[in-house]
């Protein structure tokens, strides 16, 4: 286990429930906000889990996950634009609390807060099933084409699973004009996707073979 990667995921993980906590809490006007509570629960302790298990039995895709740094200005502005996303769907839904825009029943937030379990579920075994999975849109060496499991099934099964994680994000939060905001998110994934898909035909073996096996990128049958 290296020190330094291990210092890395921590802080990073400790500045982001910190950032994510101001945004919420600050502009709801309390820290009595049990929709942000139960959020920071069902993100960051998975996400902890997540990091430990990972920096035991593969750090390198770890140090992988932890690289965000896009190198494509075009992708750089689609991240950008999600970290926009955030942060407006965020300060949104504590403003919603503090002024009572709107309100939605408890069963919505116990559900949304199941489904995003469910989805992290299917993201580690994403990461499980992909070993090239970086955060990053690149080509890396000896990669191939993996076509198991929900790669099977989509062609991005990463991008349908953060799909259902960052639509439950605001409806566990108990804001409907939050949900409005993280609406954003399928268009920009779908851009993403597209030029995703262009560097991966040019660049890995079999990956034209493999889009006319699996039909579907993001959401079976539909698209």
């Amino acid at each position: 286990m290296s020190i330094s990667l291990f210092c890395q995921a921590l802080l990073k993980l400790l500045v982001g429930a910190a950032l994510v906590g101001l945004l919420i809490f600050l502009p709801a006007g309390t820290v009595a906000f049990a929709n942000g509570w139960l959020f920071m629960g069902v993100l960051f302790v998975p996400m902890l889990l997540a990091g430990i298990v990972m920096m035991w039995k593969n750090p390198a895709l770890l140090a992988k996950r932890l690289n965000a740094k896009e190198t494509q200005k075009k992708q750089g502005l689609v991240v950008g634009l999600s970290g926009l996303m955030f942060v407006v769907g965020f300060v949104v839904a504590g403003l919603d609390f503090r002024f009572s825009w709107s309100s939605l029943p408890v069963g919505v937030t116990v559900g949304a807060a199941a489904v995003f379990l469910a989805a992290y579920l299917c993201y580690a075994e994403v990461m499980r099933e992909n070993a090239y999975l970086s955060r990053t849109i690149e080509v890396q060496d000896n990669q191939r084409v993996i076509d198991t499991g929900l790669y099977g099934v989509v062609r991005h099964p990463m991008y349908s699973v953060t799909l259902l994680l960052f639509l439950s994000m605001p409806l566990m939060l108990g804001s409907l004009y939050a949900f409005f905001v993280f609406l954003v998110y399928p268009v920009l994934i779908t851009i993403r996707i597209k030029y995703e898909e262009e560097l991966l035909e040019r660049e890995l073996d079999g990956y034209r073979m493999y889009k006319q096996r699996v039909k579907y990128r993001l959401i079976p049958f539909v698209w």
